[in-house]
């Protein structure tokens, strides 16, 4: 066998063939109309839509499985714990972690941030220490440290960012200093789509001793995520953005720093034996899980990485890939269209505003026909101001999404320019 041909073997063993056919039909949703038009769907980087596995699955937890989790004796509460415990092994194999003890469940990526930054903050920052992000970060990686440096008198930095909208890294490298003590970036930037070189920073980080929390809500949806691998020692993704449910997440803490991290929150669950004067808490995770959980979130959780992972994590990358060069093209090749975002590197989010046009508007004539997409500033707004803009409009893909769709957005922002001459 020739080189050429046992490569091209090897990528098509690599690359499942991905049936976009069938992966929409999973997706009950999309069968309706709005606006008495097919429905498109661009808006997966603010909530994807959620497949049948997941919709049974919660279902299924709900109408045979609900009762309490840990507490209980009686058989529902057993087979609830088992579910919800099941899920997070599927969340510890599909990220790589080396043990369950590393994943806590949350409410989403914004309250797996605020968890760090009050928990292991609080106890880590003083006076004089710095905490760099990058001028990509969304507000929920933005704010907490903020908070943080109040409460300490911490000092927060951000790297700023090259005029494609790539992470300035030689500017990165260079606002490293003695007095950093935690790099916190996103993976993928939710407003510009680009993928950060996460790799690179964890290393420079590393070689300073400097814990890096990587904030993964976009990244987890769209590609394979090996905690070992990256080396973080934070990662904090939602559910909702990874075909799962709302109000369920995940922080993957390294376990030797998670713990010596104090709860957070204080309450059932997270406590071995309780007194007035002095308590005991619970071994990890659940120290860091206060009260009852999202349980038939966590479920739909663990059901939704399954099914992404049962298309093949890779497959639909390519495919999405596919989808962003299509829509790139075909939005650069319209009168007064503006690319916000052209990284070398990025994952399934176009970003771009029309001469002439406010984004609200752009986004309310592509609802008339039947196309969802954001408008604003995708609580982004240091990227927004970076670009001298106060909101843009973004169309993001997802596994169920086709050529099609692409096609409709695009004969939508005619439509646009029609309208507003």
């Amino acid at each position: 066998m020739s080189v050429e041909a046992a490569a091209a073997r090897a990528a098509s063993i690599a690359v499942p063939r991905f049936d976009a056919a069938a992966v929409r039909a999973q997706f009950p949703i999309l069968a309706r109309q709005i606006n008495g038009k097919p429905l498109v769907y661009l808006d997966s980087a603010a909530s994807s839509q959620r497949p049948l596995a997941v919709l049974r699955a919660v279902e299924h937890y709900e109408t045979a499985l609900h009762a309490n989790v840990h507490r209980g004796v009686h058989s529902l509460s057993q087979w609830a714990t088992d579910a919800f415990e099941q899920a997070r092994d599927i969340v510890r194999r599909h990220l790589h972690a080396r043990s369950t003890r590393e994943i806590v469940f949350v409410r989403g990526t914004t309250e797996a941030i605020n968890l760090v930054a009050n928990s292991w903050g609080r106890s880590n920052l003083k006076a004089g220490d710095e905490i760099l992000i990058s001028y990509l970060e969304h507000h929920a990686n933005i704010v907490p440290w903020q908070m943080l440096c109040q409460a300490s008198g911490a000092r927060l930095r951000a790297a700023p960012v090259r005029p494609n909208g790539e992470l300035d890294l030689d500017a990165f490298r260079a606002m490293l200093s003695a007095s950093t003590r935690l790099v916190a970036v996103a993976h993928v930037s939710n407003a510009l789509g680009t993928i950060l070189p996460v790799q690179e920073i964890v290393h420079l980080a590393h070689a300073r001793g400097i814990p890096v929390l990587l904030d993964g809500a976009q990244a987890v949806p769209h590609q394979s995520v090996d905690v070992q691998a990256l080396d973080c020692d934070f990662y904090a993704f939602s559910g909702h953005k990874v075909y799962g449910p709302t109000g369920i997440g995940v922080l993957y803490a390294r376990e030797s720093l998670l713990a010596a991290m104090p709860p957070w929150q204080g309450g059932g669950d997270m406590i071995l034996s309780v007194g007035i004067e002095h308590s005991t808490y619970n071994e990890l995770p659940w120290r860091f899980e206060a009260g009852t959980p999202n349980i038939s979130g966590a479920v739909g959780l663990g059901a939704a990485l399954e099914y992404l992972q049962s298309l093949g994590v890779e497959a639909v990358a390519a495919h999405e890939h596919a989808l962003l060069q299509l829509a790139t093209a075909r939005l650069a090749a319209l009168p007064g269209v503006r690319l916000i975002g052209t990284a070398s590197h990025k994952a399934a989010v176009l970003s771009f505003t029309m001469d002439g046009v406010h984004p609200h508007d752009i986004g309310t004539v592509l609802d008339s026909e039947g196309i969802a997409i954001r408008t604003g500033h995708h609580c982004a707004m240091p990227i927004m101001e970076r670009f001298g803009l106060a909101a843009t409009a973004r169309a993001s893909f997802g596994c169920y999404n086709n050529a099609e769709d692409v096609e409709r957005l695009v004969e939508g922002l005619k439509k646009v320019r029609q309208v507003f001459g």
